[in-house]
């Protein structure tokens, strides 16, 4: 799927501009370095974004915390409270997929390197824009279904008490979908990705190449974002262990049991959670 090009650019063309531009490889080193300080800044955003909203959860019928994300912000309309939620959500995802992204764009970094196409930086970039793109889209569709949800909590305190029973079914129903099929096709994908030998030549090529694994990782991730929302999208160490479930099982070899197992804790906690919710 990584491997469709516009088809305007052919294969001579593409050797062309090869033979023209030779690739500058910026090296292991500086390619670590640009992505650790990109990982600093991500998440020195996302702990001061947590920190400076945590004052405004507000507690809910049910003993649970409605988020400040979720809530219209003090002085701002729709507009400027979703631009604020967007670079919230962008400067956490950063944070937290960058540590499983970095060995794909590495591979991608290097295939271009191999195949001396020009720019090779630029490209890399395009990749990762369009990587993260994908996951912005998914905050924004997120941030607007919160905000009506928040609504609808606040006005019926009777749903609003049933909130934590529902959220340890959704745990316990995150937690089975790590055995599922679909988890073991986009998992395989996000594996895969880059490691095919036609590399882009344009950047409008590179951020398509980023998009689709964006999306195979959005659907990897789908039930682990749910959690996430669950334990509390502004909650720094729901945050750090969702991160780490994800991590983990990208980078661990394909026969480990690293998904089954978060699986098993997931269903686990759901059920310890709508327990104390039913008691």
């Amino acid at each position: 799927m990584l491997r469709l090009r516009h088809a305007t650019v052919g294969g001579a063309e593409r050797d062309a501009l090869r033979c023209a531009h030779p690739a500058r490889a910026g090296g292991p080193a500086a390619f670590a370095v640009a992505l650790a300080l990109l990982f600093a800044a991500s998440a020195a955003a996302t702990v001061l974004g947590c920190a400076a909203m945590a004052s405004h959860a507000q507690p809910m019928p049910g003993g649970w915390m409605l988020s400040a994300m979720d809530m219209p912000m003090c002085g701002q309309g729709a507009v400027g409270g979703l631009l604020a939620f967007a670079a919230m959500w962008l400067a956490m995802t950063v944070a937290m997929m960058l540590p499983s992204l970095a060995p794909a764009l590495w591979r991608y970094r290097s295939m271009l390197d191999h195949a001396r196409v020009p720019h090779a930086d630029r490209l890399l970039v395009s990749a990762g824009a369009g990587y993260f793109a994908t996951w912005l889209v998914v905050g924004i569709v997120l941030c607007v279904l919160g905000d009506g949800a928040g609504d609808l909590m606040l006005q019926r305190p009777a749903w609003s008490r049933a909130m934590p029973a529902l959220g340890g079914a959704t745990v316990i129903i995150a937690g089975m979908a790590q055995f599922s099929a679909w988890k073991r096709h986009h998992l395989a994908c996000c594996r895969a990705a880059f490691a095919h030998d036609d590399p882009a030549v344009r950047g409008i090529d590179a951020w398509h190449d980023g998009v689709r694994l964006g999306l195979h990782c959005n659907a990897a991730c789908a039930n682990l974002t749910a959690v996430l929302l669950v334990l509390g999208v502004m909650d720094l160490r729901a945050m750090a262990l969702v991160a780490a479930a994800i991590t983990a099982e990208r980078l661990a070899p394909r026969d480990a049991n690293v998904v089954r197992s978060v699986g098993v804790v997931l269903v686990g906690v759901g059920a310890c959670v709508l327990g104390q919710a039913l008691a």
